[in-house]
């Protein structure tokens, strides 16, 4: 397989797990010069020495902190941006909402996902080819009960893709929005406070996507010649088809 992305830089946002983890892995695997992101520092270099990579540099970063983001990306020289960083909080009513969890789901899934693109892209626009990756969901596509605000935001997740992706429009710079259903990582475990028995209920009686699933998807897009663009993927388990109908056995 040709290797289009061989010594580029890439930017991962919550790379400490789940699907930014994956991305690392697969990214360090075709020789890419990674820049990895994520709140918990300790995590970042664990996650460093697991890699046992070279081309490896961490930021302790929080996507929330528009000061911080602007300050300690300004002057990175990045190729490939991918905006993982995300979550879901609660499975309850709209009405029973919690507004602590709104903002951080806010926050993180849409704020912090303007606030790197808009310092990272226009150092992109005049690359001869560059990449951004954003990491949305078919909940962005089909909203589902007890999940109004978490699906909002990945519905703008995707809007902001199509949007960012006509802005661009004579630039060589590539827009792809990826859309995942099921995938087992520790997202329920963080949407239900660590509350594990409530996790693994999520996945039980059908075999979900893993991380890596995700990842070599992303690389798939991502490792194309240079007039490609790959610009929406919906990437779902076999046994689902949407967000209401997944077959249990």
């Amino acid at each position: 397989m040709e290797n289009y992305i061989k010594n580029k830089t890439a930017l991962i946002t919550g790379a400490t797990s789940g699907i930014g983890k994956a991305c690392a892995k697969s990214l360090a695997n075709l020789e890419v010069n990674l820049i990895l992101s994520a709140r918990d520092e300790q995590q970042l270099k664990n996650l460093k020495n697991e890699l046992n990579y070279p081309n490896v540099k961490i930021l302790s970063l929080d996507v929330r902190n528009k000061d911080d983001v602007e300050k300690k990306l300004s002057n990175l020289d990045i190729d490939i941006l991918i905006n993982n960083a995300g979550l879901a909080l609660g499975l309850e009513p709209f009405y029973e909402g919690d507004f602590t969890q709104w903002d951080e789901m806010i926050d993180t899934n849409i704020k912090g996902l303007l606030y790197v693109s808009r310092i990272v892209v226009p150092q992109m626009k005049d690359k001869d080819t560059a990449h951004i990756v954003n990491i949305g969901s078919v909940a962005g596509k089909t909203a589902y009960p007890n999940g109004a605000v978490y699906c909002a935001t990945k519905a703008a997740v995707h809007s902001l893709g199509e949007s960012i992706n006509a802005d661009l429009y004579g630039t060589n710079v590539k827009m792809t929005t990826i859309a995942p259903g099921a995938v087992k990582t520790n997202f329920s475990n963080v949407r239900f406070s660590g509350d594990t028995k409530k996790a693994e209920a999520v996945y039980e009686g059908f075999e979900p996507l893993v991380a890596k699933d995700i990842a070599n998807t992303i690389i798939c897009a991502l490792n194309t010649p240079k007039h490609v663009n790959i610009q929406y993927i919906d990437i779902m388990p076999t046994a689902q088809r949407n967000p209401y109908l997944v077959y249990k056995t």
